[in-house]
């Protein structure tokens, strides 16, 4: 296989960004480009064509190649569902759910074969890989049985490039200690060094790349400055709270409750594009203060998250918002939480069959967990119920619970009308109050464009108008060429095309 993998001193380096960049600067150097990760562990889901769930980096870094993203770009997606656990989610699909312990013991042969498996496919399907790892390669406690760093670039074959973030702080002792910790035939892997995330005058950092080339003899490949204001999406929660720490106070006020348990929370990224929106997370009742609309996002535990809202009286102050007049979304979990009643018949939000919660109660539906997730791309309108028809919503479900209205409620009608017409969701008070499963809700740009527009309304704003999907491609394009001036990619490609030969003597001989 041709290809590179990138992997990093620690968990935070910024792998999964400059990844991303690899991708489309490659693609832009004329190369079929696909993105891989053997495991990711990430709250954060894309659903492929093919209704299967893989995570959401790899999801944008096909968007990046300009490829359409597939279950073998990550076949081993890690849904955390407690600190001791995880959901295994295999070529796309729900497999088991394990503890640490169990994972290692029972799950990795299981795990090398899939593995091997994809690789083979995407070396047929494209002319180079680009891979990424997960936390460090040298976490000794677990290396004997690792799917994720050097085990995989011994499995594709390919050259390792080691990523260093500057900015933490210990940037030498983190590059020498994890060549140090190498076994010999993978220290020999690594062709070169990224420094990421520099502030300053790069000029200040020439010794320092001297002194790292002389004490590793690995050439530093280049220094990434800090990309401030960057839009590309973010694998964890980790990137979520910088990208919108420095977001600001602008017109529009919009507070997003913070739960523990938050899954793909890029459904507020698209915010990110908006000049006029500032985005907070809200943890507890001071934090609430007086925004101009609410929004409730995902979580792999309605249940939990909801009794932690209520412990801290979030719930009471969110209620008195709705009473007030105030404009809440409800996405997903989020959606469940605006229920009167939420059951978990199965077991399958909280481990408990047949526990029970009252929930916000905005809205008139009770939410029942079942076994069975769903999992599906879904197209369709505004149901014409809610008076806005016409306005097209593409996204993509996934959950465990279904929320269905209760008899004879009042005031309330489903939010979407899907292309096969089915229903979904729930749309209240003239729209202040709003539920869906569907994720990537607010790329719409039309429904975005709408919902912003109302509240700039009431608020004396100028509406306006924003495409977000052109601005995603144009920033793909921007990232590249940054990442162009930083690295010597000439050295990046000669470095995998001279793998490449030697690898075909080796087999040839």
């Amino acid at each position: 296989m041709k290809g590179i993998m990138l992997q990093g001193t620690s968990s935070d380096v910024g792998k999964s960004v400059l990844a991303t960049a690899f991708c489309r600067i490659l693609s832009q150097l004329g190369y079929r480009v696909a993105p891989f990760k053997s495991q990711n562990m990430s709250n954060n889901s894309y659903v492929t064509d093919d209704a299967r769930e893989i995570g959401r980096a790899q999801g944008v870094q096909a968007e990046a190649c300009g490829i359409k993203a597939t279950v073998h770009m990550n076949p081993i997606l890690l849904k955390p569902r407690s600190d001791q656990t995880s959901e295994v989610v295999l070529l796309g699909k729900s497999f088991k759910t394990y503890s640490g312990s169990d994972y290692r013991s029972r799950f990795y042969q299981k795990g090398c074969e899939v593995i091997n498996e994809s690789l083979a496919i995407l070396s047929q399907a494209y002319d180079l890989v680009v891979i990424e790892g997960a936390g460090s390669p040298v976490e000794i406690n677990l290396n004997d049985r690792e799917l994720v760093n050097m085990r995989v670039a011994e499995m594709a074959d390919v050259p390792v490039f080691l990523i260093a973030d500057i900015e933490r702080g210990g940037v030498f002792a983190s590059i020498v200690g994890t060549l140090e910790l190498l076994q010999p035939e993978h220290r020999e892997r690594v062709k070169g060094i990224i420094i990421n995330k520099f502030r300053g005058d790069i000029a200040l950092f020439e010794s320092g790349v001297t002194w790292l080339e002389e004490r590793t003899g690995i050439k530093i490949v280049g220094v990434v400055p800090h990309l401030d204001n960057l839009k590309i999406e973010g694998e964890d929660a980790l990137s979520m709270t910088a990208k919108f720490e420095t977001a600001g106070s602008k017109p529009l006020d919009i507070a997003v409750i913070r739960l523990p348990h938050v899954s793909n929370f890029t459904d507020i990224e698209p915010f990110l594009y908006e000049d006029e929106v500032s985005v907070r997370f809200v943890e507890t009742l001071d934090q609430f203060g007086h925004p101009d609309a609410v929004i409730i996002p995902g979580t792999r535990s309605t249940i939990n998250d909801l009794r932690l809202l209520k412990a801290r009286k979030l719930d009471r102050r969110i209620i008195h918002y709705a009473d007030q007049g105030g404009w809440i979304i409800g996405l997903c979990g989020g959606y469940q939480m605006l229920s009167k009643r939420i059951a978990d018949k199965a077991g399958t939000d909280t481990g408990l069959a047949g526990n029970e919660i009252s929930g916000l109660g905005l809205l008139p539906m009770t939410t029942t967990f079942f076994a069975e997730k769903t999992t599906v791309k879904s197209k369709g309108q505004l149901h014409p119920l809610t008076g806005l028809q016409g306005i097209v919503i593409k996204g993509f479900e996934i959950h465990l619970g279904a929320t269905s209205f209760d008899k004879n409620c009042q005031g309330v009608v489903p939010f979407i009308c899907h292309n096969d017409g089915s229903e979904e969701g729930a749309y209240a008070r003239d729209g202040r109050i709003i539920g869906s499963y569907f994720h990537d809700l607010f790329y719409n740009d039309d429904w975005r464009n709408h919902w912003l527009n109302n509240i700039r309304k009431e608020k004396g704003i100028s509406p306006k108008q924003v495409t977000v999907q052109n601005q995603r491609e144009a920033g793909y394009d921007r990232l590249a060429s940054q990442i162009r001036q930083a690295l010597d990619i000439d050295y990046v490609v000669k470095v995998m095309e001279d793998w490449q030969k030697e690898r075909e003597h080796r087999c040839g001989s």
